[in-house]
């Protein structure tokens, strides 16, 4: 059989589409391995963590694992993470999200910063169900409390839709995200699911979690105190 240029070049489309497709299905599952570990944080460093009373009433939680990796200035990185809501069946199946744009608040200079979002009304839950909003503009937020406990009676218990934390070193401190945007990742949804689930049909509770997302499912259930694991989808190739 003579190989033509245009077989040979379908070939090799062909596999480098293969070799993308499998390098984003692992790169999704390392996100997941390290947004686990981020909520782990939280239970084994309650003084330094996210207050329980702030996890315990969470509607959603929102963790972007290592947001810089290296000079990281105001108003100039993207990052991606992994979202959950609570339903009347437990914790949904994880959304992928990407974050970036905006006046940050501070700088962040060093390596592994993680960035963990609460979202705490059905305000902010409609917000994130939208697939991509705007904070600050579309939704409100505020650098949340850190510690074993939160003061009753605060804004946060009232009307703040989002806290915002970051995360270095084991220690986590309230952050402004102002300007910064979240939307659905679109290729890490796919890569995952197979397919190309809306926000609020996965943050609903309407699409069952692949097997490869159950230990983040499970580091939620834990982490936020009350909520299950649903029954785990077979995993999409």
């Amino acid at each position: 059989m003579k190989i033509t240029p245009l077989l040979l070049s379908g070939a090799v489309a062909l596999t480098s589409g293969n070799l993308w497709a499998a390098s984003g299905r692992q790169d999704s599952i390392d996100r997941l391995q390290m947004s686990t570990d981020v909520l782990h944080s939280l239970m084994s460093a309650p003084d330094k963590g996210i207050p329980e009373e702030v996890m315990n009433s969470a509607k959603c939680v929102v963790v972007v694992p290592h947001l810089v990796k290296g000079g990281f200035v105001v108003g100039g990185e993207h990052g991606r993470g992994i979202a959950s809501c609570r339903t009347a069946d437990g914790w949904s199946a994880p959304a992928f999200i990407s974050v970036g744009g905006g006046s940050w608040g501070l700088q962040i200079g060093v390596e592994g910063v993680d960035l963990v979002m609460v979202v705490m009304n059905d305000r902010g839950l409609q917000h994130l169900l939208s697939s991509k909003f705007q904070i600050g503009g579309d939704a409100s937020a505020s650098a949340g409390p850190v510690g074993r406990h939160a003061s009753a009676g605060t804004d946060w218990t009232m009307n703040t839709e989002l806290l915002t934390y970051s995360r270095s070193h084991g220690i986590f401190a309230g952050i402004t995200l102002d300007g910064a945007v979240v939307e659905q990742d679109a290729d890490s949804t796919h890569a995952i699911y197979g397919g190309d689930p809306s926000f609020r049909a996965i943050l609903s509770g309407n699409i069952r979690a692949p097997r490869s997302t159950l230990g983040f499912v499970q580091a939620v259930v834990e982490t936020g105190r009350a909520g299950t694991v649903a029954e785990a989808a077979p995993d999409q190739q």
